[in-house]
């Protein structure tokens, strides 16, 4: 028997997950790592946590499974993107906690380069916008405020990744400093259509191009490791939404998909060329195979599931998540509360870094049930956001069915009502690891042992579509209230 390992470093957990030989999971591990907010807006992980969670979820799935090293024939690595480490090329130690994706330190930075119009340049090559979510401006932060940073940089002592970065790193005892092409290019630092670093915006940043990793295919040799008790090789990487696209098997062009975790993500696969953005969305690389980069349009939410665990944690009206959707159901129907879950700013395609949360709509009756509701709502309304403006980009006569996953498309009422508010079908797949999966699929096709992208593709199986049941108008009217509160917030 021959197996997959998929480590899937995400923001708030790392988990591993083993596949066998038909791409099905035998054994699942999982452990939270604690979150650190220094200061408002900062949002920041111990690379230590990082790297002793997933060294424990790797141990754990195979104590569990009693799946030794010599039966594992290739690991699979996807990981939480943006965020970004910095560390001691010698010692391996970081010199600063990772700066966490969702962080908006680096807000003034951007509007900075904004502002001596840098912008256009910057987004030709990169396919990005400028703002504080990607790497670049993170890498500038670091040198430019850990003390001896900047001069051990230029000596060539210090290393920059991405989390697949640092953990092939640790896991290759320092070997390999490597990437992928997923997410090389979410960084802002790497030309998208060259396929290379951008020496031009690695100057414009101050960012020595000694820092930064190899960039390699999704599906290549990233070395091997010993840390499970044998030699394993390293054969897929990718960032987590990419992983999820092809998790989901969205191989041809014009197909979609939207992942619910901390954030939400909506990627549509446009082929072999990019597609240049008029409304505000990010053009980005979705899958790189022998040497070969598919494009895709990607739209970012930065809070989706982390609106849920906001209710739980700091409002404390529901206990556990999926008790979100069973509070929804007892709303009024006559209210009309819109929660604007803009807790570090708007993604796409508004990028309002500085915005903030808002609610409106409330009156005396308002409560528990009607905040739950609201908060689901918002979901499907800043995915309708994406979804216009992807139709626009690619084509309003394209008619798209989203494929779903993530841990909110369990939710049958989340999802019911994303179809109602988009007015299409939403598939949701048998199989709901699609972001460890897609990396599986990395790690075993290039090990020989998965099949090619149109048999893996043959494997797709639909759990469930949600068809919609909202007249056109209602849901028109409610988005209006969305969009008017959208507006009110970002005036505030």
């Amino acid at each position: 028997m021959t197996y997959i390992l998929a480590i899937d470093q995400g923001t708030t957990s790392s988990r591993a997950i083993l596949f066998d030989a038909q791409m099905q999971p035998v054994g699942t591990a999982q452990q939270e790592f604690p979150q650190h907010f220094p200061q408002e807006g900062w949002v920041e992980h111990d690379p230590e946590d990082i790297w002793s969670s997933v060294l424990h979820v790797c141990r754990e799935v195979m104590e569990t499974t009693g799946i030794s090293a010599n039966q594992i024939v290739g690991i699979g690595i996807t990981n939480q993107r943006e965020t970004t480490v910095i560390w001691d090329k010698h010692t391996g130690k970081a010199i600063h906690n990772a700066i966490v994706w969702q962080d908006r330190r680096t807000a003034d930075i951007c509007a900075r380069y904004k502002q001596a119009g840098c912008e256009d340049d910057v987004t030709a090559q990169t396919g990005l916008l400028l703002d504080p979510y990607f790497s670049g401006t993170k890498v500038k932060w670091l040198l430019d405020n850990v003390s001896g940073a900047r001069d051990k940089a230029e000596a060539g002592d210090l290393l920059f990744g991405t989390v697949d970065s640092f953990l092939i790193w640790r896991l290759t005892q320092g070997r390999v400093h490597a990437t992928d092409a997923t997410n090389a290019a979410r960084t802002l630092l790497f030309d998208i259509h060259k396929g290379t670093w951008s020496t031009e915006i690695c100057d414009l940043l101050d960012v020595p191009l000694n820092l930064l990793p190899e960039v390699r295919d999704c599906a290549s040799d990233f070395g091997s490791t010993a840390e499970f008790g044998g030699e394993i090789p390293i054969l897929g990487v990718a960032g987590d939404q990419q992983a999820a696209t092809i998790g989901q098997a969205c191989f041809q062009p014009g197909m979609m998909k939207s992942t619910y975790g901390t954030g939400c993500f909506a990627l549509l696969n446009t082929g072999a060329q990019p597609v240049e953005s008029k409304n505000r969305l990010l053009t980005t690389i979705a899958y790189q195979l022998d040497g070969q980069r598919t494009y895709a349009l990607e739209g970012s939410i930065f809070i989706a599931g982390a609106a849920v665990q906001w209710l739980r944690d700091a409002l404390q009206i529901i206990e556990s998540a999926p008790q979100s959707g069973d509070l929804a159901t007892r709303a009024d129907p006559n209210q009309h509360v819109i929660l604007v879950p803009a807790f570090t700013g708007l993604g796409a395609p508004y990028w309002k870094p500085d915005c903030r949360g808002a609610m409106f709509g409330l009156t005396r009756n308002s409560g528990r049930a009607e905040i739950a509701r609201a908060t689901l709502e918002s979901i499907a309304f800043q995915t309708r956001d994406l979804w216009h403006a992807m139709q626009g980009d690619w084509g309003a006569e394209t008619n798209v069915t989203l494929r779903v996953d993530g841990g909110m498309s369990a939710s049958d009422w989340t999802m019911q009502g994303l179809s109602n508010c988009l007015g299409a079908p939403v598939d949701r797949p048998v199989m709901q690891e699609t972001t460890a999966l897609g990396a599986a699929w990395l790690a075993g096709m290039k090990a020989g042992i998965f099949p090619d992208q149109a048999g893996f593709a043959e494997t797709w199986a639909l759990d469930r579509r949600f068809e919609p049941t909202q007249v056109q108008d209602e849901r028109d009217a409610t988005y209006g209230r969305w969009q008017r509160a959208v507006q009110a917030a970002m005036a505030f």
